[in-house]
């Protein structure tokens, strides 16, 4: 592959996965309605088999713990733009890490009573959204690209 192409590759999905990933922060930590719905009923689905701590602490501080990881993955595929040298490496690093939280969401859309698209009340009015999941999905399969696009050889 050439090599302009290749790193013009690697910097639209760095950028669009650091897109998605930012732009869900204010979200995560400021309590809104969709993830405060999410890690709620991911925490009462871990209840049932991990106990009612795990469970609790999923509520109160899982949107956190995945935002700080999300805002880190943002951090490091944004990165290069500082040191340019360690492109390579830190793209490939950033892609490992964006598709190990977004095999995560994509598990937890899957295989737990959250579905692929999500239903929450806010205000009274029923929201449905399946472009979490699909944004899950989208950058998973990225973050994998990214990684063989720039792995050494």
């Amino acid at each position: 592959m050439n090599n302009i192409v290749k790193v013009s590759v690697s910097w639209l999905i760095a950028l669009w996965a650091a897109y998605i990933f930012l732009s869900s922060l204010p979200y995560k930590f400021s309590g809104a309605a969709e993830p405060l719905h999410i890690f709620t009923t991911l925490g009462a689905w871990m209840s049932g088999f991990l106990g009612e701590t795990i469970g609790g602490l999923f509520v109160q501080y899982g949107a956190y713990i995945v935002g700080g990881f999300e805002l880190l993955t943002a951090l490091v595929l944004l990165s290069p733009i500082i040191w340019r040298q360690k492109r390579e490496k830190l793209h490939c690093i950033g892609g490992l890490m964006a598709s190990s939280v977004m095999a995560g969401a994509v598990f937890f859309h899957l295989f737990t009573p959250l579905g692929w698209v999500v239903k929450w009340s806010e205000d009274g009015q029923i929201q449905t959204d399946a472009g979490l999941a699909n944004a899950a999905l989208s950058i998973l399969l990225l973050g994998l690209v990214l990684v063989w696009l720039n792995k050494k050889a």
